[in-house]
């Protein structure tokens, strides 16, 4: 589990480099304003969060249920937050906007809180 977890890490915290220096220099041209700080707010989460997931690939055995429900609640936080911003983002810019997305961010940052929780109750339970 531990190695799953700085796999995934590694991943997001690369993709957030790359997606920050896409919207960097690509999206700037075609995003206005508010889309290209909401695009940034993904990256930023995307960001902070892998650097988590490596935080606690490193320091947490990952054997309990909860710590996998921690890990799990950080990737699945990830993907359905950053990336469903993403996916707002770069659909509203070509009018085509995906409303289906819009729902689903909320749950990303619930399952971003959860993991949160889960990190606090894992540290608490540390004999």
């Amino acid at each position: 589990m531990q190695q799953f977890t700085l796999l995934f890490a590694s991943i997001f915290g690369g993709l957030a480099v790359i997606f920050g220096a896409f919207g960097a220099h690509a999206l700037k041209k075609i995003l206005n304003t508010d889309q290209l700080k909401s695009f940034e707010t993904g990256v930023k989460y995307q960001m902070y969060h892998a650097i988590v997931l490596l935080v606690i690939g490193f320091n947490f055995n990952l054997e309990t249920a909860s710590e996998k429900y921690m890990v799990y609640s950080f990737m699945a936080g990830i993907i359905l937050f950053s990336f469903s911003i993403y996916g707002l983002v770069l659909s509203s810019a070509k009018n085509k906007k995906l409303r289906f997305l819009g729902p689903i961010t909320p749950l990303g940052g619930l399952l971003l809180v959860c993991g949160w929780c889960l990190l606090f109750y894992t540290i608490l339970n540390i004999s």
